[in-house]
């Protein structure tokens, strides 16, 4: 995990309380005028949401069985939707939760005498446990699980004929958020993840097979409903 994840990671943690304290999420005191309100409840059940966000990160690669490898930047937008569900112990708080999301990240260059090469992810889910302390309305939290993701490679040819192969990466994921209560059954939240999809041999291709390997990090905002 790179200073830049762990500084926008840190910034999240910071900002997000001052946020919510100006939108009156104060546990219940809303003794000024106009400012939002939430009322004290329980994070305890099932809930379920959308997501949106962006994500970036170092696409690595190599031919297999040997070879040059080359590193490059890959980015992206991410769009999904979770699933979870919270145990509320009196202001501590332990859960679980899946997401699935549809994903652009990768990485695309022209390789000489070849074509046109991508690699990138196409989707990838997440299952991971979730443990965070509440303050009020809001609720800092930490993450960790297994990811899972479906990598494309392609290559397109002078004559815009593609090849190309989807493979299934596995690996884990960590990060930390933010989650405020908006009202007794909407929750709003920010959130960072560090993603490492490991490596998987795509082959097949034009100019040889390739080992890639996938890491990101992802920053989005959600909504969730809580049944």
């Amino acid at each position: 995990m790179n200073r830049q994840a762990l500084a926008l990671a840190t910034a999240l943690l910071v900002t997000t309380p001052a946020f919510a304290a100006d939108l009156g999420w104060n546990g219940g005191n809303n003794s000024g005028g106009g400012s939002f309100y939430a009322p004290a409840t329980t994070w305890s059940g099932f809930y379920a949401g959308v997501n949106a966000g962006y994500a970036w990160g170092e696409l690595t690669r190599k031919p297999t069985g040997g070879g040059v490898e080359t590193e490059n930047k890959s980015n992206g937008w991410n769009l999904g939707g979770q699933v979870g569900y919270n145990m509320d112990m009196g202001g501590f708080v332990l859960g679980g939760e899946a997401d699935l999301n549809w994903t652009s990240i990768g990485h695309e260059e022209d390789l000489a005498g070849i074509g046109t090469s991508k690699v990138g992810l196409d989707a990838y889910g997440t299952l991971r446990g979730r443990a965070g302390m509440v303050f009020g309305q809001v609720m800092p939290y930490a993450t960790l699980g297994v990811a899972w993701g479906r990598g494309t490679a392609s290559v397109t040819n002078p004559a815009d004929v593609i090849t190309s192969q989807s493979k299934n990466h596995l690996g884990w994921t960590a990060g930390v958020g933010l989650e405020a209560a908006a009202t007794e059954n909407i929750t709003v939240k920010a959130e960072y993840l560090y993603v490492d999809l490991g490596t998987q041999t795509y082959g097949g291709l034009p100019g040889g097979s390739i080992d890639a390997t996938q890491r990101f990090s992802v920053v989005r905002a959600g909504i969730n409903y809580k049944f």
